[in-house]
């Protein structure tokens, strides 16, 4: 009798292992199997949430087949406590091992709201914005001006959320004056800055940034950017520029950002000043003219006066020879690429076309007639009140 339970015991045992390894591996299959979710979303994990709470969220909206499998993997993995405040974005058939990953890797958002504060050379504006996880694009929720527009309700909402992003922008040809007073209208920064930074020193770029940065350590990250790209740029000049050093490549490249918003104009551009400190001419451009009376402290807002034209100061290039002294704006990669590596033309002269780009011309008595047409644009354009 003893002998026959014995058998049966170890009967069952045999079973039951082999039923328990049969469900490990399905288990095992399970979580590495494709998920279920047929188009991405975006789970946010709230900061004192836990993987029973990620899970069923999981599940409730299909990203998982098993709750309960979710759990165990986390903890047999010992994942269980590494998961992360944040908003992720979880891809189309996800495994439950990839997810596990997502959710606690770094902590870092991959979806949900980002705030950017572009700093423009007319003003600051402020966007909000959703990730939507079906396109992989942002998509505005909202939008105001520093300073002019009513402070959207949206906008403290998200600021109050823990895991929302943050970057500031900072739009090609603004000055470092402009730079400095847009950070001070972004409130997600903290800290006076006693000193505006070098004129062309700051890159224009994107910089992710976290609630209670300094201005001043964020304002030391663009100079840094800026310096790297003028080392690099400067190893990759032509030869036989009239160019003596990275500080001069620097402020051409300042004018030639100011002179043109038309990304492949750029390389003429650059040609015309190239041509014309050769030739010992001088660079006759309106924008240096303006930092003369400006100093880079907004914007003029009007056209240039006669007695601007002829007022002497360092930046008038109607009236000095070579290039400024500075530069008079920060301008981007483009813009220090287009500097070493102009086209080669013949150009020396250029004026507005009327449709945003210029026309080039080599001779003088070309340069006229292209000024002639632009004056009838001109001309045009204010007898129809545009």
């Amino acid at each position: 009798m003893w002998r026959a339970l014995a058998s049966n015991a170890l009967t069952f045992l045999v079973v039951a292992t082999f039923l328990l390894g049969g469900l490990i591996l399905w288990g095992q299959s399970q979580y590495k199997a494709e998920g279920p979710l047929d188009t991405a979303i975006c789970l946010r994990v709230k900061g004192g949430s836990n993987m029973n709470k990620v899970s069923r969220d999981l599940e409730d909206q299909g990203a998982i087949s098993s709750a309960t499998i979710f759990r165990m993997a986390a903890d047999y993995t010992d994942k269980s406590q590494q998961l992360k405040a944040g908003s992720f974005l979880i891809p189309e058939g996800a495994s439950m091992a990839e997810i596990i990953d997502e959710v606690t890797r770094s902590g870092a958002s991959t979806c949900g709201t980002e705030v950017e504060y572009r700093i423009g050379v007319t003003r600051t504006q402020t966007r909000v914005r959703e990730l939507d996880p079906a396109t992989l694009n942002f998509v505005e929720v909202a939008s105001f001006v520093v300073g002019e527009d009513e402070v959207p309700e949206v906008y403290q909402e998200k600021r109050n959320q823990a895991d929302t992003r943050y970057r500031v922008s900072l739009a090609e040809g603004v000055t470092s004056w402009q730079v400095v007073e847009g950070l001070k209208a972004v409130d997600a920064l903290t800290g006076e800055v006693s000193e505006i930074p070098p004129e062309g020193m700051l890159a224009p770029d994107s910089y992710e940034i976290s609630p209670g940065d300094e201005r001043t350590a964020l304002l030391q990250k663009m100079q840094d950017r800026q310096q790297e790209r003028i080392a690099r740029v400067w190893e990759t000049r032509q030869d036989g520029l009239p160019l003596s050093s990275p500080e001069e490549m620097l402020i051409l490249a300042s004018i030639i950002e100011k002179e043109t918003g038309i990304p492949e104009e750029r390389g003429q551009v650059a040609s015309v000043f190239v041509n014309r400190l050769k030739q010992g001419m001088k660079l006759q451009t309106d924008p240096t003219v303006i930092y003369g009376v400006t100093k880079g402290q907004g914007t003029l807002g009007r056209g240039l006066r006669r007695s601007e034209l002829r007022r002497n100061t360092p930046w008038n290039t109607y009236l000095i020879d070579g290039l400024p002294p500075t530069p008079i704006a920060n301008p981007g990669l483009a813009s220090l690429q287009a500097a070493v590596a102009p086209d080669e033309t013949d150009f020396v002269f250029f004026v507005a076309d009327g449709t945003g780009g210029h026309t080039f011309a080599k001779t003088l008595q070309e340069h006229n007639r292209n000024v002639a047409k632009w004056r009838e644009i001109e001309a045009e354009r204010n007898n129809s009140g545009n």
